[in-house]
């Protein structure tokens, strides 16, 4: 990423690395419910890890994965891996630190992912959308695997929409000259949004429910023709 600071980028990348930790225990301890073998528990915190920014960069077809070529990412989610395996990560302290790590982590590869996308010569909305499959395309591919329909698709709270907000935030201050300002500020707006959503329960619609609109315009409209009958015979 040419447009930031490298400072700016060195932390981020520890933030990166942190959140790929993170999400690799994760994929761990849904490894451990599931009763996998360690080809399994090494497969989720893989994928969990830093399985959407494999596919933003398969997407761009702009060099190989980050992922693959820098080392540290395979060893922290082999790290993650076996820390599930051989440790029981749960109870109040996992329940604690958990949702702040993976908090971060969604700001900072939504951000990082935006930005990657603007400089591989992308206009903003695919940016925004990038940005967002870095964020949560591990946790989609990881549930799909499992069998399960992704949590990030509804009953749940708010994540994908954090992702697109801090990728938008991004794309904002990219377009502003301000790239490194701009990954901060994705880090922050996107960990606080999906923090607040967590503690509010935050939740889109899961559908428009228009049957129940009709019926409610129904009984107001009988409830008017009532009152015009009385008024008649009064």
């Amino acid at each position: 990423m040419t447009g930031a600071d490298p400072a700016v980028l060195d932390a981020l990348r520890w933030v990166d690395l942190t959140g790929v930790l993170g999400n690799a225990i994760l994929g761990g301890v849904i490894a451990r419910t599931a009763r996998l073998d360690a080809v399994g528990f090494v497969v989720l915190a893989i994928i969990s890890g830093f399985g959407g920014g494999i596919i933003r960069d398969t997407l761009l077809q702009d060099g190989p994965p980050v992922a693959l070529t820098d080392t540290a990412y395979i060893v922290t989610a082999l790290i993650g891996a076996a820390i599930a395996f051989h440790v029981p990560v749960e109870g109040r302290t996992w329940n604690r630190v958990w949702p702040w790590i993976d908090a971060l982590a969604l700001g900072c590869w939504a951000g990082a992912g935006a930005l990657k996308t603007l400089e591989a010569g992308l206009d903003w909305l695919p940016a925004i959308i990038l940005g967002t499959v870095t964020a949560v395309g591990g946790g989609m591919v990881r549930d799909v695997i499992m069998r399960q329909v992704p949590s990030v698709l509804g009953k749940s709270p708010l994540y994908a929409t954090c992702a697109a907000m801090a990728a938008g935030v991004m794309v904002i201050a990219e377009s502003l000259g301000y790239a490194s300002l701009g990954l901060l500020l994705a880090t922050v707006v996107g960990a606080s949004l999906t923090l607040l959503a967590r503690w509010r329960n935050w939740m889109l619609p899961l559908e428009a429910d228009w049957s129940a609109l009709r019926r409610d315009g129904e009984r107001r409209a009988h409830s008017v023709t009532r009152l015009r009958r009385k008024r008649k015979r009064d």
